[in-house]
């Protein structure tokens, strides 16, 4: 379990191909080490440690991961927000984060609004994933890129067809320090984010559909 609350930034050094996965070798921030089997979350993508040596360590990320999530657009180079799990006893300075990432977004608009910055992000689902929790509601708690921010403005097109499609979008707003600490300084238009929904969002709707049958 994670909170959403970014602990560093690192980039990419190495990324190998093995048939269906990718080997990611990253620079290790942490000075107080990291170990094998270790549980740290990537763009708020939960991998575990397989390899570490010095100060560079190797996670393995599969091809459903590589699909569903922005992981496999990276780049050698690339900067990448880490958070470790969190310890019991912790405070939850963001939100309940999981680390399983549902889907992608495509940055649609960067705003520098006195002094903080305004991104909008664009997705598309359907009536069924919506009604399963996964969506944005105002003021409700959505995580992108591993970060745990608040939502505004969420949006959804509906044309009011039978076609299961929805195109919807929704905005941040990020302070000057999350921005310089995380790679939102490196988001700009058409780059693609990973998105993590509310899970309490996710048993409350699945909640309220199963006992609607």
């Amino acid at each position: 379990m994670f909170s959403g609350i970014v602990e560093a930034m690192t980039p990419v050094i190495k990324i190998e191909t093995d048939q269906g996965n990718k080997h990611f070798t990253l620079r290790n921030p942490f000075s107080d080490g990291t170990t094998i089997d270790q549980s740290i979350a990537h763009n708020g993508v939960c991998l575990t440690v397989v390899k570490n040596e010095g100060d560079l360590y190797t996670v393995t990320v599969m091809q459903e991961s590589l699909n569903r999530t922005n992981l496999g657009v990276l780049k050698e180079g690339d900067f990448v927000n880490l958070e470790r799990a969190m310890q019991i006893g912790d405070r939850l300075d963001g939100h309940i984060v999981q680390g399983h990432v549902d889907q992608t977004a495509v940055c649609t608009e960067v705003r520098e609004t006195e002094g903080s910055w305004y991104f909008r992000f664009a997705y598309e689902t359907t009536r069924d994933a919506v009604s399963r929790g996964y969506f944005c509601v105002d003021k409700g708690s959505v995580t992108i890129n591993g970060v745990s921010l608040t939502v505004c403005d969420p949006e959804v097109e509906d044309n009011n067809t039978d076609d299961q499609k929805l195109k919807c979008s929704v905005s941040v707003c990020i302070i000057p320090y999350t921005f310089e600490n995380t790679n939102f300084k490196y988001i700009k238009q058409g780059s693609i984010v990973n998105l993590e929904f509310d899970i309490i969002g996710k048993y409350i709707a699945r909640y309220n559909s199963l006992m609607q049958k």
